[in-house]
């Protein structure tokens, strides 16, 4: 390649971005912000290395997370014409390592831990038995890839919460250990720490390995976990020759052992580190990026505002309501007018932070005729439900609701769930509680139980195919982007979840919320249900009671009647008590008027907080109110 050919790899960059793709040699840490171009800007990076002559394709070996990724990420250097470039996920290039150079390379991969878990976990004591075997194996996972064994796991658990007792914990793992080794086979994280030993203690491997690779590239480091680290440690073997890309506000993987310490001290382990800030956001609207970048000062780590490279559109809509089904009802409005005014339904999200919650808009969207897609599975596809329905007998018994909840006991049914549940048994205990509430409605009716089920198919499963709105959580989106994005439930006990204790459980509980608003590229409605408490994010998006507002002046203090909003509150009352043939108490006592006055509400979240304003009244007046505050305000 020429100068003329380095001058077409940097075409249509950002400054920032080409001083990063300019930064071919030694320790580079490149700190993208969401949006912000940085697949672009890496496989340029790599272009530009093999275009100056600092390296050969077949010397550079570039990492990230997903198949997904490192196969676009081939792609995009094919297209610029750079070829012999080895994109692998860590784990696939850990095994082909071992396959080419290791002397004892491993026998058979075990594909998932959540079959053999499943069947130690029915031995487990009662109490126990039910939990899901995939909460058994982000457990493992979580251990492993924090290099610990059965033996140190005890020691090295510090403030962390196992999904059961600690010493029971310990007994799972040695049965899966030693189940595993019986059967000759290896799981993933055994797959890196074979290859850690190997450039450890086979000279001959090393040599080659490190006579092939001569610079690296890690792609999403912010993910990157103690185990991972250490395989990429051994692949340096002292050199420096490496870049990593990453955003530590999207650190959340916390629960398979991911820290975004890696990323953040780069530059302490690397003297020369070239740290380049990627700022420019491609994807979403500049109010958009402001919402999110309220979150900012509480993000900590590296500094990052982004700014939108895209025209002004429109303000994120932060709505509370009344009851469940109110914000369900406004949801599917809400889509329903998107789509008719041109957006497709693959467009739009709803993202939600656990799984069970997806239910919940599968059957009202079902029942709209509005096509959507569940990604990690629908509601009648969980464990729960496929379980449950299989094991309901006889098909034409017409006790429903009985045979429902008997079946629901036998599985481990809690009415009232215990704490410390994780995820995945939340889940499956919300979704057991859902069938059984199904199940009680539908009893009613005098139908089988093969009426039952075909009932469930209609209301819970979509026509569009693997098409149509997109139902996921906050986790699965993490790399996706689109036009509208519906973040839902954002209270107490959902967002933060209410098994996030610590200070470091709650900031990954931020930078999730950071990472679904940044998913949104010109619509974002944030929504909540009033009667759970509000999310205490809500106050650092500058929402809420709590939230900052300047302070009353003495002349405008609400003490009498000759305030102007406290006149004006009145005369609304008076107007719409003779609308409704209602007493004016029967709106609004006075006390409650006054509250409304001193707390000066801008929008519907703050006059939910003010007490004498329920859920019905903040439906049936709340426009209303913040109309008429708004006309004294400007008065």
């Amino acid at each position: 390649m020429t100068a003329t050919d380095i001058e077409q790899i940097l075409e249509g960059l950002n400054p920032e971005q080409q001083r990063a793709v300019r930064a071919t040699r030694g320790p580079v840490c490149i700190l993208a912000g969401a949006g912000a171009g940085k697949t672009t800007t890496i496989t340029r990076r790599i272009a530009c290395q093999v275009a100056s002559g600092d390296f050969a394709g077949d010397s550079i070996l570039a990492v990230t997370f997903t198949d997904k990724a490192a196969g676009e990420m081939r792609a995009r250097l094919d297209g610029l014409g750079v070829g012999g470039v080895r994109a692998r996920t860590f784990h696939s290039a850990a095994l082909g390592q071992l396959h080419h150079l290791a002397e004892n390379p491993p026998g058979g991969i075990m594909p998932s831990k959540v079959v053999a878990l499943r069947q130690i976990g029915n031995t487990l004591p009662k109490p126990y038995r039910f939990r899901p075997a995939a909460d058994l194996a982000t457990e493992i996972e979580w251990a492993k890839n924090r290099r610990m064994t059965p033996q140190t796991y005890l020691d090295g658990l510090g403030t962390h919460d196992p999904p059961i007792p600690q010493d029971l914990m310990v007994s799972v793992w040695h049965r899966y250990e030693r189940g595993k080794n019986e059967r000759g086979l290896v799981d993933f994280e055994d797959v890196l720490e074979m290859a850690i030993r190997m450039h450890e203690d086979e000279e001959a491997a090393r040599e080659r390995f490190q006579a092939r690779y001569l610079a690296f590239t890690v792609d999403e480091y912010q993910d990157v976990n103690t185990l991972q680290q250490t395989l990429l440690d051994r692949w340096l073997g002292g050199r420096d020759d490496l870049c990593v890309v990453g955003d530590d506000y999207q650190s959340i993987y916390g629960f398979t052992g991911a820290s975004p310490r890696h990323l953040l001290e780069m530059p302490r382990r690397f003297a020369r580190t070239q740290v380049i800030r990627l700022e420019t956001n491609y994807r979403s609207s500049p109010e958009i990026l402001g919402f999110a970048n309220k979150l900012v000062p509480k993000l900590g780590g590296a500094e990052k505002v982004l700014k939108s490279s895209l025209p002004s559109g429109n303000a994120p809509e932060v709505r509370p309501f009344s009851s469940e089904a109110a914000e369900r009802r406004f949801v599917v409005d809400q889509i329903k007018e998107l789509h008719e005014q041109g957006l497709p339904y693959e467009a739009i999200a709803i993202l939600y932070r656990i799984n069970f919650r997806s239910e919940d808009y599968e059957e009202s969207l079902a029942g709209e005729g509005i096509p959507f897609q569940v990604r990690g599975g629908n509601f009648l596809s969980r464990p729960a439900a496929r379980r449950l329905l299989n094991r309901i007998r006889p098909p034409s018994a017409t006790d429903v609701a009985a045979k429902v909840r008997a079946v629901a006991e036998k599985e481990g049914w809690s009415q009232e769930l215990p704490e410390g549940l994780g995820e995945q048994e939340t889940t499956r205990q919300n979704d057991l509680t859902r069938l059984v509430h199904l199940a009680d409605e539908f009893d009613a009716t005098g139908g089988s139980v093969n009426d039952f089920v075909a009932d469930l198919q209609a209301r819970f499963t979509s026509e569009g195919g693997g098409r149509g709105v997109n139902l996921l959580t906050l986790h699965r989106a993490k790399g996706l982007e689109f036009d509208a994005v519906f973040l839902v439930r954002l209270e107490e006990g959902e967002l933060p979840f209410k098994r996030a204790k610590s200070d470091e459980a709650l900031a990954e509980e931020r930078r999730l919320l950071y990472v679904g608003i940044t998913r949104a590229k010109r619509h974002l409605f944030v929504t909540r249900v009033v009667g759970a408490k509000a999310s205490r994010f809500l106050v650092e998006l500058g929402i809420g009671p709590e939230a900052k507002r300047p302070p009353l002046s003495p002349a405008a203090a609400r003490t009498g009647p000759d305030d102007p909003a406290m006149s004006a509150l009145k005369r609304w009352r008076l107007q719409r008590a003779r609308n409704d043939s209602v007493p004016a108490f029967v709106v609004f006592h006075d006390s409650t008027l006054e509250a409304i006055a001193a707390a000066e509400p801008t929008d519907l979240v703050q006059l939910a907080e003010v007490p004498g304003v329920g859920p019905a009244k903040l439906d049936r007046y709340g426009n209303e109110i913040l109309q008429t505050l708004s006309a004294a305000g400007a008065g």
